[in-house]
């Protein structure tokens, strides 16, 4: 129960808490970017009442909610497996759409540097630590004051940098939550 309570929290303060936050109000983040996180959050529910069937059912030593909870836990085991290919194999989609909201929102920002946009294409050059497509396209682009600039030429490879790294973080926490699932599911028995 506590580790589900602990993923609500945690996706709940990467979408209205982290550096997501910021993206969350523009309207060029289609709501897509998101659904991950409404995932996480999901996930931590279904966790915190799987958790409650297991207390339950140990501590009233019933056959029928400890079989709930295997039950459940088989289920919740399938889908993080099948969450975790999905997330390899869609590793390039991922990358193209992030690159793509990006360069959306470089060209309306180059149409009108004053505009709305100013603030969105900061806070991504902040995020990412990185200003720009192209180091030749810099100029005039509202960039951190403290970043390198030989890392400052390409936001879209640091895009692409971002995601490939928390990609494996996420498949690490995943590997790691599907044996914590195993394990309690022989606990179960």
């Amino acid at each position: 129960q506590l580790a589900g309570l602990a993923v609500i929290a945690f996706g709940l303060w990467l979408r209205f808490g982290g550096v997501m936050a910021d993206f969350a109000s523009d309207k060029k983040s289609p709501e897509y970017f998101f659904m991950g996180l409404y995932v996480l959050v999901g996930a931590g529910a279904l966790m915190t009442t799987v958790g409650f069937f297991g207390c339950c059912g140990a501590a009233r030593e019933s056959q029928c909610l400890l079989g709930a909870f295997f039950a459940c836990l088989l289920v919740i085991f399938a889908a993080e497996v099948t969450a975790g290919v999905f997330a390899f194999i869609g590793k390039k989609v991922a990358i193209q759409e992030a690159q793509k909201i990006y360069e959306d929102i470089y060209d309306d920002y180059m149409k009108n540097p004053g505009g709305k946009v100013n603030r969105t294409i900061y806070h991504y050059h902040v995020a990412l630590q990185c200003c720009g497509k192209d180091s030749m396209e810099q100029v005039g682009l509202p960039c951190p004051e403290n970043i390198q600039m030989p890392k400052a030429s390409n936001c879209l490879v640091e895009i692409q940098n971002v995601i490939d790294a928390n990609l494996h973080l996420v498949g690490i926490v995943g590997i790691a939550i599907a044996g914590i699932t195993v394990s309690k599911s022989a606990f179960s028995f």
